[in-house]
């Protein structure tokens, strides 16, 4: 059972499809292990490594998931081992009577959820639809807020900004290059990374919080496309900056992704306004709680984008 649990916590997103995670199971007690992969982190677009931890999150919540559906309980310690920081979780997986149904009622859409960068139609989320996804962030100990008109405008231009950033700075190019697959034969074979086939298209016009993994080269075949002139954004955030407040922010942002996939929505995530200090800070919601923003969401009905590629269970996975 080990096996199929890693293989369905492996779905959850990640910055750049990274993957940065590494599994352990100690067959002697019967304990699951959660581990940041720092080869896998993003030195400059990710140095803090608060993506790394909001990503292994994602993938503990999922598990969570696996674990309910298959009737049992998980019995969660984030963060077991001081002396031992790459240890990001420890799970037992306990049999119950009454396994969490909330979380089963989730996994239909475990390996249906996608990132989308299409875009989408101008339908708006229902009021109750949106108080569901912010219940299920709050569950998680974390907070979701829908920005008002002027605050998403600003948003889009932190975007913008972060992207002109971007294309400056040498060292994030050579990052997007590596974590990018473009041509058929490295888009075939990819077993990480962003493949082109899933950049979507380039943004015509309207308002698309959306990273070019093209930057700037030529992708056959990917054409362009106007986006919503409206978009309906989110964000997700915590009152704290911990590695602890970035792995439950993970654990709710799957928890929101995966309802959000229940109720037939597309989501696109962005976070490059996030990766720079000096425009994270004007994210925030000044209204709100949330002193600090960990992602963007963008939803909607449309596209959900196809699948991108996951290592194996065997690359991720040692049995002890």
């Amino acid at each position: 059972m080990v096996t199929e649990l890693v293989r369905d916590a492996t779905t959850a997103p990640s910055l750049h499809n990274a993957q940065p995670w590494a599994f352990v199971f100690r067959s002697a007690d019967g304990v699951l292990e959660l581990h940041a992969d720092p080869s896998r982190q993003l030195p400059y677009t990710d140095p803090g490594g608060r993506a790394l931890h909001i990503s292994c999150g994602a993938a503990l919540f999922t598990l969570r998931v696996a674990i309910a559906h298959r009737g049992r309980e998980a019995e969660v310690s984030l963060l077991p081992d001081p002396a031992r920081p790459g240890l990001l979780a420890s799970v037992r997986v306990r049999r119950t009577p009454h396994a969490d149904a909330d979380l089963d009622d989730l996994y239909p859409a475990v390996h249906r959820r996608h990132t989308s960068r299409y875009p989408f139609a101008d339908t708006r989320v229902p009021q109750e639809v949106w108080d569901a996804l912010a219940e299920a962030a709050r569950a998680e100990g974390a907070l979701l807020v829908v920005p008002g008109p002027w605050h998403v405008q600003a948003v889009l231009g932190l975007t913008e900004d972060a992207q002109w950033f971007d294309a400056e700075e040498r060292g994030r190019a050579d990052e997007l290059d590596r974590w990018t697959r473009l041509g058929r034969y490295a888009s075939d074979v990819a077993v990480d990374g962003v493949p082109d086939y899933a950049f979507g298209p380039h943004p015509r016009a309207g308002g698309a919080v959306v990273r070019d993994f093209s930057a700037g080269r030529t992708v056959a075949g990917r054409g362009t496309a106007d986006f919503e002139s409206a978009p309906q954004l989110a964000l997700l955030g915590t009152a704290d900056d911990t590695p602890m407040a970035w792995l439950r922010s993970g654990q709710a942002l799957q928890r929101v992704l995966l309802l959000a996939t229940c109720h037939d929505l597309a989501v696109g995530l962005s976070s490059q306004a996030l990766e720079r200090g000096e425009l994270r800070w004007a994210a925030r919601d000044p209204l709100s709680a949330m002193q600090h923003v960990q992602m963007v969401l963008r939803l909607g009905y449309g596209p959900t984008g196809p699948r991108s590629p996951r290592r194996g269970v065997r690359e991720v996975l040692t049995i002890r």
